[in-house]
């Protein structure tokens, strides 16, 4: 089967170009040789590979950025996703989509799941909204996986910059009142060839709208925290650094974070069999590759 992997330069496109499965020929582009937001660049690309199946891992994701660039945010996250959208529908194929956490409004106290309400605050969510609406409303064969919080070995995350400043600094403040499920964009690209190898198998998916996260949930605090448990144990770091729970106000960002970033996964369990994964043993497999190579 042929499949067509837009973004592969970011952290999950990267992996899932790492991690093709057995019987699949994959065609990755990066935003600098697929502008998703560029017609002209889409229908090349659909004409010279000539996909039966279509992973979207491209996305403006500058989420502070997006508040001051909302016409390059919208551009990629809602008309790009829109033209990948109607072309894959004329050839009669499936778009995987990845989305955020930040489609939601963040004032929950339980955790999300794919029929809930949305009410983004930003433009980053607003547009990957807008996005989602594109797809469902141009494809009908599609699914739309959000995830929350990626980290990996490739392309910058939270991981990496907590290792940066550790090294750097002898304390560290962290927001400790927000939170969510820590997600390894190898566990998300995972995610996707399953569900890819899945309709190579049946001819179909349940389409829709899934989540996908790890777990358990924890603060961005907690998540430093271990981070840091873990790079002192394989020798990445000396020492950790003193941290420091403060709250959201106390670090302020253009764009509003969301609180509660919480996202309930069990309809992908139930209706496809796709588990979510303990983030404390993905970071582990992260830091390893780190400690092993030098960072991308």
């Amino acid at each position: 089967m042929r499949v067509l992997v837009t973004g592969a330069q970011g952290q999950v496109g990267y992996e899932l170009l790492q991690r093709v499965p057995a019987g699949f020929t994959v065609f990755g582009y990066g935003s600098k040789e697929l502008d998703i937001s560029n017609a002209d660049q889409v229908q090349a690309v659909f004409d010279e590979v000539k996909p039966e199946l279509v992973i979207n891992a491209a996305a403006y994701t500058a989420v502070d950025k997006a508040e001051s660039d909302v016409e390059r945010a919208y551009a990629v996250n809602s008309g790009g996703v829109g033209l990948l959208a109607v072309t894959a529908e004329k050839l009669g194929i499936p778009l995987l989509h990845i989305s955020t956490d930040y489609v939601f409004s963040g004032e929950g106290d339980s955790p999300y799941t794919p029929d809930d309400a949305t009410g983004p605050t930003g433009v980053y969510g607003l547009s990957k909204l807008a996005g989602e609406n594109q797809l469902v409303q141009h494809c009908s064969r599609h699914i739309v996986l959000r995830t929350s919080w990626v980290f990996g070995a490739h392309g910058n995350n939270f991981v990496k910059t907590m290792l940066r400043l550790g090294s750097d600094r002898d304390s560290l403040s962290v927001v400790a009142d927000q939170r969510g499920g820590p997600t390894s964009a190898s566990s998300i690209a995972d995610t996707l060839w399953a569900l890819t190898v899945i309709f190579r198998r049946e001819g179909m998916l349940e389409w829709g709208v899934y989540h996908f996260s790890g777990e358990p949930a924890c603060t961005w605090y907690d998540f430093a925290r271990e981070i840091f448990t873990q790079a002192v144990s394989t020798g990445l770091l000396e020492k950790s650094p003193v941290l420091n729970a403060i709250p959201t106000a106390e670090y302020p960002t253009p764009a509003r974070r969301p609180m509660w970033s919480v996202l309930d996964c069990a309809k992908l369990t139930d209706t496809h069999g796709v588990a979510s994964r303990n983030w404390v043993q993905e970071l582990r497999l992260v830091l390893q590759q780190l400690s092993e190579r030098p960072a991308v």
